[in-house]
C-alpha cells in the first residue's frame, strides 16, 4: 500500500482525470477500502479541495470548482501538451486568452524539469505556423460549449447562420473540432432531430444549460472527417457547382479543401465547393491548372472575370 502523502497525490491526480468515480472502483485502483478512501477524501477537503460525495448505489465521488485554483497533477506527456498549447493559444484564433496563454505558459516552465522543457522547445522548433486572418473564438464560448459536452447536458445558444439569419437551437453538444482558424461544434439537434455542424465564432450560449443527456451513437466514425465533408459545402457563404477536366483523383489531390467529386469519365468529373468568399475559391480553381466550366454559381463567375481582366492587364504591362 502507498504512503498516506503519496495515495492523497494519486488520489487527487485520478479525481482529475476523470469526472466521476464510483467509490469501490476508486478504492480499487488505490489498493485500498473504502473506509480508508473517505479517510483519504476528509485530507483532501482539510486541503481546500473540494470532492463532493454522492450516496446511494449510483453515488461516488466528484472532483468540484473552489474558491481558489488548487495545485494541478501532471504527467510527463500531459505537461508537455499544456505547455505547447499555450504556447500555440498565445498567438491563436481564440480570442481574449493570448495574454492570460503567456502567463501561465511561464508559470508552468518555471517548474517544468529539464527534460520537459526540452521536450516542448524542441516541438515547438519544429513547427512553423502560417500567419493568417479569419474568424477568432470568444474564450468563454468555448469553454461554456467544452463544459456542456464534458457534462452531457444540452447546450442552447443564439445561431447566426451563413446567411446572416438568427435562430436560437437546443443541442446535445457531442465534440468541438477545430480546423484551421475556425472551431466547430458536432451536436444532435433536438429540434430538426439530426446531426448537425455548428461554427463557435456564430454562437451565443445560453445559460443555464439544459438537463443531461445519454449521449447517441455516432452515425459516423470520425468526427472530424465528418466536418470536412460538411465544411466542403454547408457552412460556407458561397458554394459553386463545376465541371473539371481532370480526374476526380486529380482534382481531390490538388484542392485546400475537401470535396467528393463526381466522375463522369476518367477524364471528367463534377464537383461541389465552397467558400465564404467568391474570390477566394476562384483563386482555388484556377490553381488545379486545367480547364474548368462554372454550371451555377454567378458570384464565382464575376470573381472568375475580374481576375481574368485584372491578370491579362498584367500580362499585357510586361508586352
Amino acid at each position: 500500500m502507498l504512503e498516506t502523502s503519496a495515495r492523497l497525490l494519486r488520489l487527487l491526480s485520478l479525481l482529475q482525470k476523470q469526472r466521476d468515480w464510483a467509490g469501490p472502483e476508486l478504492a480499487e485502483r488505490l489498493g485500498i477500502s473504502t473506509r480508508t478512501l473517505r479517510t483519504d477524501i476528509e485530507r483532501l477537503r482539510t486541503l481546500g479541495y473540494p470532492v463532493h460525495a454522492q450516496p446511494g448505489v449510483a453515488g461516488g465521488y466528484r472532483l468540484g470548482a473552489g474558491a481558489a485554483l488548487p495545485p494541478l497533477l501532471l504527467d510527463d506527456d500531459e505537461a508537455v501538451a499544456v505547455a505547447v498549447g499555450l504556447r500555440t493559444a498565445a498567438g491563436g484564433s481564440v480570442a481574449g486568452i493570448e495574454e492570460a496563454s503567456v502567463g501561465a505558459l511561464v508559470k508552468l516552465e518555471q517548474v517544468l524539469p529539464s527534460r520537459l522543457r526540452h521536450r516542448v522547445n524542441a516541438m515547438q522548433s519544429a513547427v512553423v505556423a502560417v500567419p493568417g486572418s479569419g474568424p477568432t473564438v470568444d474564450g468563454e464560448v468555448l469553454t461554456a460549449v467544452a463544459a456542456a459536452i464534458r457534462a452531457h447536458e444540452r447546450l442552447r445558444f443564439g445561431y447566426s447562420s451563413r446567411a446572416s439569419e438568427e435562430s436560437v437551437r437546443t443541442t446535445e453538444p457531442h465534440r468541438l473540432v477545430t480546423w484551421g482558424r475556425r472551431w466547430y461544434l458536432v451536436a444532435w439537434d433536438n429540434d430538426r432531430d439530426d446531426w448537425r455542424t455548428f461554427r463557435v465564432d456564430r454562437m451565443k450560449p445560453r445559460t443555464p444549460t439544459g438537463p443531461r443527456f445519454a449521449p447517441r451513437e455516432l452515425p459516423f466514425e470520425d468526427v472530424a472527417d465528418y466536418v470536412r465533408s460538411r465544411v466542403g459545402t454547408a457552412v460556407w457563404r458561397y458554394s459553386a457547382w463545376i465541371r473539371v477536366h481532370a480526374s476526380a483523383e486529380y482534382v481531390i489531390a490538388r484542392m485546400p479543401v475537401p470535396i467528393t467529386p463526381e466522375p463522369i469519365d476518367d477524364d471528367t468529373c463534377l464537383i461541389t465547393v465552397g467558400s465564404d468568399d467568391p474570390q477566394q475559391l476562384a483563386l482555388w480553381i484556377g490553381m488545379l491548372g486545367v480547364d474548368f466550366v462554372v454550371l451555377d454559381a454567378p458570384e464565382l463567375a464575376n470573381a472568375l472575370r475580374m481576375l481574368g481582366d485584372r491578370f491579362h492587364r498584367a500580362a499585357a504591362s510586361v508586352d
